[in-house]
């Protein structure tokens, strides 16, 4: 006598092959929106300069930008390479334009850490970036994702500094298609697991 299905467990296995399918397949749209972005970016490289935009967006990233530091305020050091690949330790201000809005400027590269940066603040033209450690993909799956900290890499570097290596496009990570791989390969097993443990069962 043949056994019969059993039902929940089997809607179970259904609802999470549905849920990897998914998954991928959303890593998929990802995989075409990151290619959109790194062409926009790649494009903003040789536009003329732009005023600071007020917010930033995907759409404004590597764009040549101006703005002015009225009001230097603290530095931080983060690894960082010149424009001549060298590696060494560049130095971040926290800025204030004359109108208040706040963003970081990256003012080049030192290979001695204990270079401390004399810069009184002023106008400069870089390469739009962020600062590292932004939203994650809860938040931006649930609508709750700050807007990221603009961090401008100056042409010009402080006295005594490197310029540091301009932000390139090429260097943004696309993983999704490797993601979306995963998931179909997961939904897969699932299924195979599945279907061997009906025919164990069976007998």
């Amino acid at each position: 006598m043949r056994r019969r299905i059993p039902i929940l467990p089997t809607i179970v296995v259904l609802l999470a092959v549905a849920a990897m399918i998914a998954l991928g397949l959303w890593q998929v749209q990802r995989r075409g929106e990151k290619e959109a972005l790194i062409a926009r970016a790649t494009a903003n490289l040789d536009r003329p300069p732009m005023a600071l935009p007020a917010r930033i967006t995907d759409e404004s990233l590597f764009a040549r930008v101006t703005a002015t530091c009225a009001t230097p305020g603290d530095w931080t050091m983060a690894a960082g390479r010149s424009v001549d690949d060298q590696p060494g330790y560049r130095h971040i201000v926290t800025c204030r334009s004359p109108g208040g809005q706040r963003f970081r400027l990256d003012m080049g590269v030192a290979a001695d850490p204990k270079v401390r940066p004399d810069w009184r603040g002023g106008a400069i033209t870089g390469t739009l970036s962020q600062m590292p450690g932004g939203p994650t993909l809860f938040d931006r799956m649930i609508g709750r994702a700050a807007p990221a900290e603009p961090l401008i890499v100056s042409d010009t570097a402080a006295p005594g500094l490197s310029p540091s290596r301009r932000p390139d496009p090429a260097n943004l990570p696309d993983h999704h298609l490797a993601y979306a791989i995963q998931w179909f390969a997961f939904a897969l097993a699932a299924v195979i697991i599945y279907l061997l443990a009906l025919r164990r069962r069976s007998r």
